[in-house]
């Protein structure tokens, strides 16, 4: 090899290692001894500026904010007493020196259970916001405040519908905090949130990100969820979500994860729907939601194209009547609500938050489409609750559960025997898995006998049949998997099955 290519092959070993370590090779050349100067100099390397200049929305730090809100978030434990098992069936195998040990744990004596969630004090005579599967089926709950002290809570009242529970504890001039305009300035997509809680039980700890996306339905019929990418962990569950004003724009619910651990994507129920719902539970232990008893579905393009006088896919299509205050005001099946009390109807999931939101007993006014005409009436709205309340039961007594099997999963729809058997609330929807495959991608997934699937393809599951439609549209949409919601312990989380064979 000749020193010409030498010196080149030379040249290219330094620009590859130059490279390597992030060192720019002509500047090294140009300092000279200048450079070794600097570099074995005993003054440290710091900038002559932050390297971060805040500005308005964009903090330097969040310690500022966190130590201001930090007194009126609180850590929730709570106590149950449960049942003993009837013991690990299968998992020690018969003979073994370890059965009489096994035996001894699982005698059936029953025993008390606990869980830990997060909250935070909206007044200064101490009611506290959670989450209602944070204190569900709990009959002692007791609250850490920031400053270390504890005290017992009693339950105001809970909806299990937006999973909002109000509490009580004794005492006046608690640290509190309010909720903010989860819609207003500082609550866009993209601009900071701030997230606290309990998260795995580790005590008080902080998160940031962004607004990731807003108005995010998972299976509540008033969901409003916005999510964010700030880390929600289990215990969690119940804490505030905050704007950079310290207003809580959001209640810390639930997570995708396929792991069970925080990814990026938690979900917070906007405050929008926590105000509501915490004033009337506040005022009446309860909810009092708005009535207006009709079946409604989403107007979609092809179905608008067959309605005379709709120029677009909007409002929600009525398909039944039945008696109530819409059969009282003359709604009939067929007519298209395009406006509540004067705003716009989206779709169905914007009436159903606008009817449970109105007074129950407000005269309100629809605007419908029919016969290519628009028609307005006034209606005076019922309340949801007890309507739910006096549904006819089946003359014919109680039916056999519906049972399938499907992607490894046996299905059953919610009876009382399923739902104690896998000690489920009793207000439980959705299909109840009664069995996994153990070879099946649902095994591997985590799923397991107990679990409640709430929600199919982004819908709400009532049957089997629900089920296998949802799993027929993903594939026609040539989709690789299903996204399940699953409740386990009152706990919601998403999980994606796989739809190959």
């Amino acid at each position: 090899m000749t020193a010409k290519s030498l010196a080149s092959h030379a040249s290219v070993a330094a620009l590859a290692i130059a490279a390597a370590l992030a060192v720019p090779l002509v500047a090294q050349e140009a300092a000279g001894p200048d450079a070794e100067a600097v570099a074995t100099s005993d003054q440290p390397l710091t900038p002559d500026e932050p390297a971060l200049i805040p500005d308005e929305g964009r903090p330097l730090t969040f310690a500022d904010l966190a130590e201001q809100v930090s007194p009126a978030v609180v850590n929730i434990t709570t106590s149950t007493v449960v049942a003993g098992n009837a013991g690990p069936e299968g998992v020690v195998p018969e003979g073994s020196p370890f059965q009489d040990f096994f035996n001894d744990l699982e005698d059936g004596t029953p025993r008390r259970s606990s869980a830990l969630g997060s909250g935070f004090v909206i007044s200064d005579d101490g009611y506290i916001v959670t989450n209602n599967h944070v204190i569900a089926g709990a009959d002692e709950i007791e609250i850490e405040f920031y400053s270390g002290e504890r005290l017992p809570a009693e339950v105001v009242g809970t909806d299990p519908e937006a999973d909002i529970a109000l509490l009580k504890v004794e005492g006046t001039g608690h640290p509190f905090v309010e909720f903010g305009d989860p819609n207003g300035e500082g609550a866009r997509v993209g601009d900071w949130v701030m997230a606290m809680g309990n998260p795995l039980g580790q005590g008080f700890s902080v998160s940031a990100g962004i607004i990731s996306a807003r108005n995010r339905a998972l299976a509540g019929t008033y969901d409003d969820f916005i999510q964010t990418d700030a880390a929600i962990n289990r215990g969690n569950s119940g804490g505030p979500l905050f704007n950079m004003n310290g207003e809580v724009i959001g209640v810390n619910t639930a997570i995708l994860s396929p792991s069970g651990g925080s990814i990026g994507i938690g979900f917070a129920q906007s405050a929008d729907v926590v105000r509501g719902v915490v004033a009337q539970l506040k005022e009446f232990g309860e909810t009092r939601r708005g009535w207006l008893g009709v079946s409604i579905q989403d107007v979609t393009p092809d179905l608008a194209e067959g309605i005379a006088g709709l120029e677009a896919p909007e409002g929600a299509l009525v398909t039944n009547v039945p008696e109530g205050p819409a059969a009282d005001a003359g709604v009939e099946a067929g007519d298209v609500i395009l406006a509540f009390n004067g705003e716009p109807v989206p779709d169905t999931r914007e009436l159903v938050r606008m009817v449970g939101g109105a007074p129950v007993g407000e005269v309100v006014t629809l605007d419908l489409l029919r016969d290519g005409e628009r028609v307005s009436l006034d209606v005076t709205l019922g309340r949801r609750e007890e309507a739910e309340a006096v549904r006819p039961a089946s003359a014919e007594g109680p039916a056999e559960p519906e049972t399938q099997q499907v992607l490894g999963l046996t299905l059953a729809a919610p009876t009382p025997e399923l739902l104690g058997q896998f000690d489920l609330p009793e207000d439980s929807a959705g299909l109840v898995v009664t069995a996994v495959d153990v070879e099946s991608d649902a095994a591997l997934k985590g799923l397991a006998a107990g679990d409640l699937i709430t929600e199919a393809g982004q819908r709400p599951v009532a049957t089997v049949a629900d089920f296998t439609t949802a799993i027929e549209e993903a594939r026609a949409a040539g989709r690789k998997s299903l996204l399940l919601l699953i409740r386990r312990g009152g706990d919601p989380r998403f999980v994606a099955l796989s739809l190959e064979e």
